[in-house]
């Protein structure tokens, strides 16, 4: 199912590919950000902005990563756990949620008062119940997201989801009105530009392998040189390795497997998705999917393996997928296939903390590019003084499991499981998936 020019790179890339950064690394610096995603390049921009000098060291060209990588969904404030109040307090989870709301808000409005090129749209976000009892819970979901979180939220029922989606894969579904959509590849260009242009400093190829304690600071041993840095941010989120092993074992990096497929004659790619909204649903081993920028293409993502599989090999699994949603693709090829690191947390927030000069970002948890966005830019105004409050994701405690090193070794066990209960689920509901 390869198209004959098929790649084995973001589609995303078409029209932004990583930019290198090439220039001599400086001696020294007020703060080194560890990481050139959207989180570093934020941190980098809020702290250049009040003047404080800030460096981007990226192991690969900046933007190489999963900020490029994404499906570029605007998902609104992300999923949060439902237990939340009980697990954090009452008046802690209510900061939770504000910070979510305020999370996209700021990125909304750093797209239009910058004149951002990002092909942002706010068109909503359809999200497919796998099973009846997934609508229901969609339903109860969106209820209190209504009520907490000041969403424009609404069922969509089985017999009316053909107007929303071309398919009758699910069981209906709910459209959140907030969510939208834009390039990420270009929203990872655009934001280095703003940093950039506001003094600070961006260096790839300079990957971290030491950072050791001196006095007043640290000191960062790159493949590029030596930096001394007074403090340090850490913002590699799935990408974390062996440089921070405590914050490593802490994060479940895994692989998020992406397709786009061929162009599609315009009245197909509509009556797949007659909305133009994004796309994704509440099975474990979820799916997500959108048009592309043109309204010619689909960009799918789902899981492929559950353990390490190269591009070709991920791409005709992701079109087994496709085509269980829409079965009229069988024919339409792929032109385009890859995958990016994200790293989900233990407690399914998004975490961050400071100690000692040394802070960090980490757990996306698969909403990176609102989530990322925002809380570098938090961090970097933690560090200069100018935040109006804490954050509500500070200084919660970042929880692991025993033993566990960074290494996901269960993946392959638990990916089995989320497929069992998804298919026990839909045939519980009088459909074979």
């Amino acid at each position: 199912m390869l198209a004959a020019d098929w790649r084995p790179q973001p589609f995303w890339w078409e029209d932004a590919p990583p930019e290198p950064a090439d220039a001599d690394l400086p001696a020294r610096t007020d703060v080194a950000v560890i990481g050139g995603g959207y989180c570093g390049l934020m941190a980098a921009l809020a702290l250049a902005q009040n003047g404080i000098q800030a460096l981007v060291l990226d192991a690969e060209d900046p933007g190489a990563g999963a900020a490029t990588r994404n499906h570029g969904h605007v998902g609104g404030i992300g999923k949060l756990p439902a237990n939340l109040e009980r697990r954090v307090g009452a008046e802690r989870a209510a900061i939770i949620k504000d910070d979510a709301v305020r999370a996209w808000n700021y990125l909304r409005d750093l797209i239009r008062d910058e004149g951002l090129d990002v092909d942002y749209v706010q068109r909503g976000r359809f999200l497919g119940a796998h099973s009846r009892a997934a609508y229901d819970a969609l339903v109860r979901q969106a209820e209190d997201q209504r009520r907490s979180l000041r969403m424009t939220i609404h069922a969509v029922p089985r017999e009316e989801q053909r107007r929303e989606i071309g398919s009758d894969f699910y069981f209906g579904g709910t459209v959140t009105e907030e969510a939208g959509a834009l390039h990420p590849a270009k929203l990872h260009r655009e934001i280095r530009r703003l940093a950039e242009r506001a003094g600070a400093l961006i260096r790839g190829k300079a990957r971290v392998m030491t950072i050791t304690r001196i006095p007043g600071g640290y000191r960062l041993g790159t493949a590029r040189g030596v930096v001394d840095a007074d403090q340090v941010v850490v913002a590699t989120n799935g990408y974390t390795g062996a440089l921070t092993p405590d914050i490593r074992r802490r994060l479940v990096p895994v692989s998020a497997y992406m397709m786009a497929t061929e162009e599609m004659p315009p009245d197909l790619a509509a009556a797949c998705m007659p909305t133009n909204r994004t796309g994704g649903d509440t099975k474990r081993a979820i799916y997500a999917y959108r048009l592309s920028p043109d309204g010619r293409r689909i960009i799918f993502a789902g899981r492929a393996k559950w353990h390490a599989a190269d591009d070709r090999l991920a791409a005709p699994i992701l079109h087994a997928h496709l085509c269980r949603v829409w079965p009229e693709l069988r024919e339409i090829r792929v032109s385009h296939s890859w995958k990016g690191q994200i790293a989900f947390t233990f407690d399914h927030l998004p975490h961050m903390g400071s100690q000692d000069g040394l802070h960090f970002v980490a757990g996306c948890n698969s909403s990176g590019v609102v989530r990322m966005s925002y809380l570098g830019r938090q961090i970097g105004l933690k560090i200069a003084g100018r935040q109006d409050r804490p954050c509500g994701f500070e200084d919660l405690k970042f929880p692991t499991l025993p033993t566990y090193r960074g290494t996901p070794w269960f993946l392959p066990i638990v990916g089995r499981y989320y497929n069992l209960r998804d298919q026990l689920d839909r045939t519980l509901s009088g459909r074979w998936g």
